[in-house]
């Protein structure tokens, strides 16, 4: 049955029924329907802007990058320190990954340029990554690998993506990424060489070496660690920080007996590859 035009509707049956109680009471009333709305409004709000940041949960190390985070939707360039540190550059990317893909839904796809390993099913679940929420896709060359990454960032139906490139990212590709990834704004990382030196449009540039692997008290590895240096942050301030990772939390950790430890004291080397 259709409500008669003279009919108050019910915020105006609320009023005046407010305007029968004591004026406490009243503005209280008021008060609480205010913030019911407000926080309506918030939750449309958050649901509408996804994060513009992933942060590493760490404040000494989120104080550093703008927003306190990786910025989303702009390419970030991991690279090892030296040669021989590809493996752990790449177990840092996938513990990105991995920190990333345990707050939204989706999968993260990986785009590998010949001369690089491939992460394996065991490798990428010791990092707490699902293998079944990652892609894989071999590709021939690092033009192969832009064009595979560009394409699925328009496509806007993944929240990360990563490639694995021989001769790092150059300018023109940076900003082409970028401006492809602007509307989804997922995770964006590009691997690459210790020797790749080009200037580039990376937001930040990480270099990572082996830290030192934490132990139980029966010597057994309890998991990875990295020495992260951010070499280069736009808009923010490079850092350097012996790192842990908990596969588990998906939560990067600083290791207490070490963290007031200069880099020279820190122990040796130590795998923390995929």
């Amino acid at each position: 049955m259709e409500r008669s035009h003279a009919e108050p509707d019910g915020d105006a049956r609320l009023d005046r029924a407010a305007e029968a109680e004591p004026p406490g009471r009243a503005a209280r009333r008021a008060a609480a329907r205010a913030a019911l709305r407000g926080v309506a409004a918030e939750a449309r709000d958050a649901a509408s802007s996804p994060a513009a940041v992933l942060p590493l949960g760490l404040a000494a190390v989120d104080a550093h990058l703008p927003g306190g985070g990786l910025g989303l939707g702009q390419p970030h360039e991991i690279a090892p320190l030296e040669e021989g540190d590809e493996p752990c550059a790449l177990g840092f990317g996938l513990a990105l990954l991995a920190r990333h893909l345990a707050r939204v839904r989706g999968e993260a796809l990986l785009v590998i340029a010949p001369g690089h390993p491939t992460p394996y099913g065991h490798g990428l679940a010791g990092l707490g990554l699902d293998p079944g929420r990652v892609l894989l896709l071999e590709a021939g060359s690092d033009t192969e690998v832009y064009l595979a990454l560009e394409e699925a960032l328009r496509a806007g139906s993944l929240p990360a993506l990563a490639g694995l490139v021989e001769s790092g990212l150059p300018l023109k590709q940076g900003r082409r990424l970028q401006l492809a990834a602007e509307a989804a704004r997922p995770l964006l990382l590009i691997l690459r060489p210790a020797r790749a030196e080009a200037a580039n449009g990376a937001a930040t540039r990480w270099r990572i070496a082996a830290g030192g692997g934490g132990r139980d008290r029966f010597g057994c590895l309890t998991g990875p660690r990295w020495r992260a240096h951010l070499d280069r942050c736009r808009n923010g301030r490079p850092g350097t920080w012996l790192l842990e990772w908990d596969h588990a939390a998906h939560r990067f950790g600083l290791p207490d007996a070490l963290a007031g430890h200069p880099p020279a004291a820190r122990p040796g080397r130590a795998s923390g590859q995929a």
